[in-house]
């Protein structure tokens, strides 16, 4: 469903200045739109008016073409999808009746209400056998955080809200709950609204983004790769930093590029036939695999033959990227090796290859000359899905 705000206010009582000021935006049907910008820049109040918890002084916002305050305000939250910094989780309900929570209100047979608490604990990745009689106490904030986006997610809704949902976990678990909102947007193609005040955050999640300022004033809204391209004025580029070569990494995907090959072996194997077989190579590192492919150890070639076995000696192999890992994360990633190369494991931790620092230099390149000769095009979503709202 698209979501369009028209010249959309917000004035507090006892304050001169409004909150949102006329701001004005299309949000197109099943694609992520980001709005980034500073704290007390009106960003969350601009959202919170598009499922009416916060009432609107004057403009019109429409969802499908119809005027959201027509509508019922509960039926209208019930619609739609809203997720939170810290989870909101019910703590005295268990992780069941809080995805259960919008079904309930709907009055979904317990059958059917049962059934999709666990099919949505399976989409975000618990098991239902596992998580579905536990209370949010018994949670990581981690996984606080996925049981919130089930919930958000349980009675279909077409819109999705989402306030800073990751901003309250560490790094390492907000790369992986990104990934699985960019997995399961690409499966759902819902209408997602997100906030954030972290660019890179934006720049990975965004189809779109709107880039704030002061009163939700509209500073640029557009495509990452085209923001981080062209900002559209020194607000905007001070706001994305020194380092937008750098996040242009983040709109690639390990497994968008081609991948390097080294030598490999299984731990079975005999250290001297794999020594001989590296010499017939280029390659100075290889990579040793467990019987079922996964990589467990690094191994310098000229250091085989006196290996008694491939099982030891060399390095083990840490810090592997998936082939749905960004290419930032690759660098991160390779620079912690001492081969500068990093490993690529396809989704059930099997090898697939490998990608190193020339890789990425040379995939800068090519995106920095596609920015400079291509003609422009109707911008496309995450899975490559053309705009439908572009008129081209």
């Amino acid at each position: 469903m698209p979501i369009v705000l028209d010249d959309v206010t917000k004035i507090y009582p006892g304050q001169e200045r409004p909150a949102v000021d006329r701001v004005s935006l299309d949000l197109p049907a099943g694609h992520t739109t980001v709005f980034v910008g500073p704290s007390g820049c009106g960003k969350t109040t601009t959202m919170r008016m598009i499922n009416r918890l916060i009432e609107p002084t004057s403009g019109t916002i429409t969802i499908d073409g119809e005027d959201n305050r027509r509508l019922d305000a509960d039926t209208l939250r019930r619609s739609i999808g809203y997720a939170i910094q810290a989870s909101g989780l019910f703590p005295h309900m268990t992780v069941a009746q809080n995805v259960a929570t919008v079904p309930r209100l709907l009055k979904w047979n317990k059958k059917r209400t049962r059934e999709r608490v666990d099919e949505m604990l399976e989409l975000v990745g618990l098991a239902p056998g596992d998580y579905r009689d536990r209370y949010p106490a018994q949670l990581s904030g981690g996984q606080q955080q996925r049981v919130g986006v089930a919930r958000a997610l349980a009675a279909d809704p077409p819109v999705l809200l989402m306030d800073e949902p990751f901003g309250a976990v560490d790094p390492i678990t907000r790369a992986s709950l990104q990934d699985e909102l960019l997995r399961l947007q690409s499966e759902l193609h819902k209408t997602i609204v997100f906030v954030t005040h972290d660019f890179s955050e934006a720049v990975k999640l965004g189809d779109r983004i709107a880039v704030l300022g002061p009163g939700s004033s509209v500073l640029q809204f557009d495509t990452p790769e085209a923001i981080l391209a062209n900002p559209a004025d020194d607000t905007v580029a001070g706001f994305i930093g020194d380092d937008a070569a750098l996040k242009t990494l983040t709109l690639r995907r390990v497994g968008d590029v081609d991948l390097g090959t080294t030598t490999t072996a299984r731990v079975s194997d005999d250290p001297a036939e794999f020594a001989a077989r590296l010499r017939r190579s280029d390659d100075e590192w290889a990579v040793v695999l467990d019987e079922a492919g996964r990589p467990v150890r690094w191994v310098r070639g000229d250091r085989v033959a006196q290996m008694p076995d491939l099982g030891s000696g060399g390095q083990l192999v840490s810090g592997t990227v998936t082939v749905d890992s960004t290419l930032q994360e690759a660098l991160d990633g390779l620079l912690s090796t001492a081969s500068a190369t990093t490993v690529v494991v396809d989704r059930d931790g099997a090898y697939r290859g490998t990608i190193g620092i020339d890789d990425l230099v040379d995939e800068l390149r090519r995106i920095h000359h596609r920015h400079n000769d291509a003609e422009p095009a109707a911008p496309a979503d995450r899975a490559g899905h053309p705009d439908p709202a572009d008129p081209s």
